[in-house]
């Protein structure tokens, strides 16, 4: 059972889970609130990509939840919902899958879920996030050839109302630990410990140029940081590639 009440809907069809539940927040929605849909017709990923998925095969959904504390960056509210996703599926018997930052879910080097967050201000001037995921369960659009399924990948077979709940009770728990400083810190450790991204050769793709180096931590902000040959350089965005050996020309 939760140990927070959510109002949860679900839709058969809307354009975007994120963009519905944007709309309802500017309207004076507050949460914790959380919306799913069996297929979602203008699904986006990061730089604002499309993202189609086969009618229920997957976990689309959002969450309209309160601003983090001031003291917390922006990138730990997806952080504490990437290891929720980590979470629920590792509790409902599939392995634990691992995360590349910023915002990927990953079984081997193939994606299996993606998030995106973002800032509502609602009618009452309050400050909440809207943070979608987007979990592949036993289909995917063959168009992207980097993704895989949790059946796929694991042979478990999840259906999306399970996976759900798992990740709303993971999602609670995880969100408590950004209310003070020692919470934070264990949300730190735990996103360290999953982060396949640490030690890869990478490329950072960035809207003026690309990087690449080898990734060696994260920052207190969530910032991934890069060595370039003698120096450091701290990311708080872009799109990173794990670089294999043919990939470093």
């Amino acid at each position: 059972m939760h140990r927070t009440t959510w109002d949860i809907e679900h839709l058969e069809h809307v354009d975007s889970t994120n963009a519905w539940m944007a709309r309802q927040a500017r309207g004076g929605a507050t949460g914790p609130r959380a919306v799913y849909c069996d297929y979602q017709s203008e699904g986006r990923g990061r730089m604002d990509r499309v993202w189609h998925a086969p009618a229920g095969s997957s976990l689309l959904c959002s969450v309209l939840v309160a601003s983090p504390p001031l003291a917390v960056a922006p990138q730990w509210v997806v952080i504490a919902a990437a290891l929720a996703v980590a979470d629920a599926l590792e509790g409902l018997g599939a392995p634990r899958p691992v995360l590349k930052w910023p915002n990927d879910v990953l079984y081997g080097e193939r994606k299996v879920a993606g998030l995106l967050a973002e800032f509502v201000t609602g009618a009452a001037r309050t400050d909440q996030v809207v943070v979608g995921l987007g979990l592949n369960l036993t289909d995917v659009d063959p168009s992207f050839d980097s993704a895989t399924t949790v059946l796929a990948a694991t042979a478990v077979a999840l259906e999306p109302v399970s996976v759900l709940e798992a990740y709303l009770d993971a999602l609670e728990s995880r969100q408590r630990l950004l209310a003070h400083v020692e919470g934070r810190g264990a949300l730190r450790q735990s996103y360290l410990e999953d982060l396949s991204t640490l030690g890869r050769d990478v490329r950072v793709e960035l809207a003026d140029g690309v990087v690449r180096g080898r990734a060696v931590g994260v920052d207190e902000d969530g910032a991934l940081v890069v060595e370039e040959g003698d120096r450091r350089r701290v990311f708080a965005a872009g799109d990173v590639v794990h670089l294999r050996g043919e990939d470093h020309s």
